[in-house]
C-alpha cells in the first residue's frame, strides 16, 4: 500500500468527489476521453505545499471529466527520491493503467519510469525534465514554457533596471530542469551588467516555503544590495520578505509566479517599500491538466491533444497594470492561485481553508 500525506490524500479524494459530481452535468465528453475504461495515478516527488495541493485537485478535476476513468490514485514522494521511486514501482505493480508523474528528482526517477513503461503502463512525466526519450523510456513528456517565463522576467527586469543590477534567483531542488530553463531564458535577454549573486545556477529551496524562508533570510543578511528577487514559487517568499525591514531596507522588485498571499502582501506593504515592484507569470497549476489529457487519451483510446507544452501567460505587473494589476482577494485564502482554471472556492477547499 502506498503511503501518502494524509491531508493531501484527503484533499485529492475530496477534489475527485466534487469534480465527479460537477462533470456528471457536462453535456459533452471531451475528445481526449475515449471509450475504454482505465485507471489513472498522479504521482508527486514532493506534494507538501499549497501549489501541489491545488495542482493535485486540478488533476483530479480534469480526470473527472472522463467517465472512462474508473479509478484515480495519488502518491506523494515527500521530497524523498527513494520514496518517489518506490511509489512509481508500486503503482506499476498494482496494474494502474496510466500515471502522470511530477519527477522532482529529475533523471534519478528515469529508471523507474522506464521499467513501468516497458511493463505496459502509460507513463506521462510533466513539467520537470526527467531525461530519456518518448517511446523508449515513457509515453510522452509534457513540458512547460519555462524558458519563456525566464525571458518574460528578464525583459521586465530590463524595463525597470535598464543599467543592470544584482539579482537573486531562487528555484526548487538542485539541478531541476525548470530552474535551469528559466535561467537560460533570463540570460537570453540580460547581459553581464545583471549579476546573479546566488550560487550557480540558483539558490536551492525545494519549493518548500520553510526552506525558502531560511535561504532568503540568509541571502538578505549576506548581501547589502539585492535589486531584484526572482523566484519560480512566489508565495513562498512572503514569510521572509519582512526581514528587509529588520535591516532598514526596502523590499526590492520581485519577478515570480502568482499567488494570492503574495498579491495581498504587496498590497499591504508596497506603500512602505518604495522599491517593491511586482511582476508575475501564471503559476502553472494547469500544466497538470494537459498531462492528464495526454495520459487519458492514451489509456482510453481518445483523441490526442494538439498541445505538447503548457504555456504560462504573464499575469500581473504592478508597474504597467498589464495584462492585470496586482489584485489581492482578501476574502479568499492566501494559499490559492487566481491564474488557475480551478474555481477559487474549490481551491480553498483543496488547501483546507
Amino acid at each position: 500500500m502506498i503511503k501518502t500525506l494524509k491531508a493531501t490524500a484527503a484533499v485529492s479524494t475530496l477534489a475527485l468527489t466534487l469534480a465527479v459530481a460537477a462533470s456528471s452535468a457536462m453535456a459533452e465528453t471531451p475528445s481526449w476521453c475515449g471509450p475504454n475504461e482505465a485507471s489513472l495515478a498522479l504521482l508527486d516527488g514532493f506534494g507538501g505545499n499549497s501549489w501541489r495541493l491545488v495542482t493535485t485537485a486540478s488533476g483530479a478535476e480534469e480526470a473527472a471529466k472522463c467517465p472512462s476513468i474508473t479509478q484515480y490514485e495519488y502518491a506523494d514522494g515527500q521530497g524523498d527520491t527513494q520514496k518517489a521511486i518506490s511509489d512509481i514501482n508500486a503503482m506499476s505493480a498494482r496494474g494502474i493503467n496510466a500515471m502522470v508523474v511530477f519527477g522532482d528528482s529529475g533523471p534519478a526517477v528515469l529508471p523507474a519510469l522506464t521499467n513501468a513503461y516497458r511493463a505496459g503502463t502509460i507513463v506521462v512525466p510533466y513539467r520537470v525534465n526527467v531525461g530519456g526519450e518518448a517511446g523508449v523510456n515513457y509515453t510522452k513528456f509534457i513540458g512547460s514554457s519555462f524558458f519563456d517565463d525566464g525571458a518574460n522576467w528578464g525583459n521586465w527586469i530590463k524595463s525597470i533596471l535598464p543599467d543592470g543590477g544584482n539579482l537573486l534567483f531562487l528555484s526548487g531542488p538542485a539541478g531541476n530542469s525548470q530552474g535551469v530553463d528559466e535561467l537560460a531564458g533570463m540570460k537570453s535577454v540580460l547581459d553581464d551588467s545583471y549579476v546573479f549573486i546566488n550560487p550557480e545556477p540558483f539558490a536551492v529551496t525545494n519549493w518548500d516555503p520553510s526552506l525558502t524562508q531560511q535561504v532568503l533570510s540568509a541571502e538578505i543578511a549576506k548581501n547589502d544590495k539585492i535589486d531584484v528577487i526572482v523566484s519560480d514559487f512566489g508565495p513562498s517568499l512572503v514569510g521572509a520578505l519582512p526581514v528587509f525591514g529588520e535591516f532598514n531596507r526596502s523590499i526590492p522588485a520581485i519577478a515570480t509566479s502568482d499567488g494570492n498571499s503574495l498579491s495581498c502582501f504587496w498590497e499591504e506593504n508596497q506603500a512602505a517599500n518604495p522599491d517593491f515592484k511586482l511582476f508575475t507569470v501564471a503559476t502553472g497549476n494547469d500544466n497538470v491538466r494537459l498531462a492528464v489529457q495526454w495520459a487519458i487519451a492514451e489509456a482510453t483510446g481518445g483523441t490526442m491533444p494538439t498541445a505538447e507544452i503548457f504555456s504560462a501567460p504573464v499575469y500581473e505587473d504592478s508597474v504597467s497594470g498589464t495584462p492585470n494589476p496586482v489584485t489581492c482577494r482578501a476574502d479568499l485564502p492566501g494559499a490559492i492561485y487566481m491564474s488557475a482554471e480551478m474555481a477559487a472556492d474549490a481551491q480553498a477547499a483543496a488547501v483546507g481553508q
